[in-house]
């Protein structure tokens, strides 16, 4: 039989509540977890962020997956691998990132991409786009809501908005994602989940168990797991 699946929302740097949160998932042999990218910048420590990841992913007991975010787009743009809009990296947060390995914002980019462990650099060039589980689409940022999964732009996956979140979309799919925080999670089904609820921000940082749709939660600056049965359909509104 296969195992459950634990999605998490955008870290952004925030170590101490993602080692809280994956201290208290009740991980059995044969899970998985699937996170939606944004592991980077803004926070206080990508660094450990990283080092917390590589460590779920090295366990012989659980499954992973690691979705690339926006930020990582950023970053390994900067980096000179690959992604898009490096220029903006430092501005949006990658200037905390740097000073996490002890590098100095203005550092170029080649040089960062030196410093970096290379089993950092390897997991961020290594992120995917994203992937289905029981009957659930689990990207970073969102679909253009009026294409097929196969004709998806990568950009959008990345970086879509309020073209994603405010409308419904005709995938056969409840479709997870980050990237745009809520101060509680958006539930809009069947259409959509948005598990982004702003730990850097001061809100916390969710995981979310797909089969049977429940939230484990650390809000910013606690060291506890909170738990509950996702709350009934909240739609975004939509435009007239």
């Amino acid at each position: 039989m296969p195992g459950r699946t634990f999605t998490i929302g955008d870290v952004h740097g925030c170590a101490r509540e993602l080692e809280t949160l994956l201290g208290g998932l009740p991980l059995a042999r044969g899970d998985a977890v699937v996170c939606v990218g944004d592991y980077v910048d803004r926070g206080p420590d990508s660094r450990a962020v990283l080092d917390l990841l590589l460590a779920l992913r090295d366990r012989d007991d659980v499954e992973t997956v690691f979705l690339r975010g926006n930020h990582e787009e950023m970053a390994l743009a900067y980096l000179g691998r690959g992604g898009r809009y490096g220029e903006a990296w430092g501005l949006n947060g990658g200037a905390a990132t740097l000073r996490s390995y002890g590098l100095d914002a203005r550092t170029p980019g080649r040089e960062v991409a030196r410093a970096l462990p290379p089993a950092h650099l390897a997991f961020l060039e290594s992120l995917v786009l994203s992937h289905r589980a029981a009957g659930h689409l689990v990207v970073h940022a969102g679909i253009r809501p009026d294409r097929a999964l196969a004709e998806q732009d990568e950009e959008d996956l990345l970086w879509i908005r309020e073209e994603f979140v405010m409308r419904p979309h005709a995938l056969p799919d409840t479709v997870v994602f980050g990237h745009t925080p809520h101060r509680d999670v958006l539930v809009d089904l069947p259409y959509k989940i948005g598990i982004d609820t702003g730990c850097v921000y001061g809100g916390a940082l969710t995981a979310l168990e797909l089969g049977e749709r429940r939230l484990f939660q650390v809000r910013a600056g606690e060291r506890r797991v909170r738990t509950a049965p996702l709350p009934a359909p909240r739609r975004a509104a939509r435009p007239g």
